[in-house]
């Protein structure tokens, strides 16, 4: 899997995030249910504290790989990325917190999307072992509001 679909000097063409908050370097993967994300940890981000990426940074970083299959599947249809909203997280682990040079792959899979409503599985990883999971409920709003 080592084919980049998007790099991030183009991440923001897919997401609707601004710096100082994107949270994805790359596209990975996007085929199916499956999207694959990476991103590196850097001192100047936001959510890094002594070191380290905290809570609200990986949670983040999840959502935003959620969107960023959103907006891979509208941009093929010629289509600016559309804006969701966390509405729920559902089990959240957090067994480690990735610090300043740590890249995270993270895997969100779509379990189901109905009128404006996504539901995903997430997991990050760093060096190959897990650190976060959870279940994510995505409220998408509506192009035209």
């Amino acid at each position: 899997m080592e084919t980049k679909l998007v790099l991030k000097e183009h991440i923001t063409d897919y997401i609707p995030q601004r710096n100082p908050i994107v949270m994805i370097d790359t596209l990975n993967y996007c085929e199916g249910s499956v999207t694959i994300t990476s991103f590196e940890v850097r001192e100047d981000n936001i959510f890094v504290k002594d070191g380290v990426l905290h809570e609200p940074g990986i949670i983040e970083n999840i959502a935003q790989t959620a969107a960023v299959k959103a907006g891979y599947e509208v941009k093929k249809l010629g289509v600016a990325p559309v804006v969701g909203f966390i509405g729920a997280i559902k089990d959240l682990i957090i067994n480690k917190l990735p610090e300043i040079g740590d890249i995270l792959e993270t895997t969100v899979t779509l379990k189901m999307n109905v009128m404006g409503i996504t539901l995903v599985e997430g997991v990050s990883r760093c060096n190959g072992e897990i650190i976060a999971s959870c279940e994510m409920k995505i409220f998408i709003q509506n192009p035209e509001q």
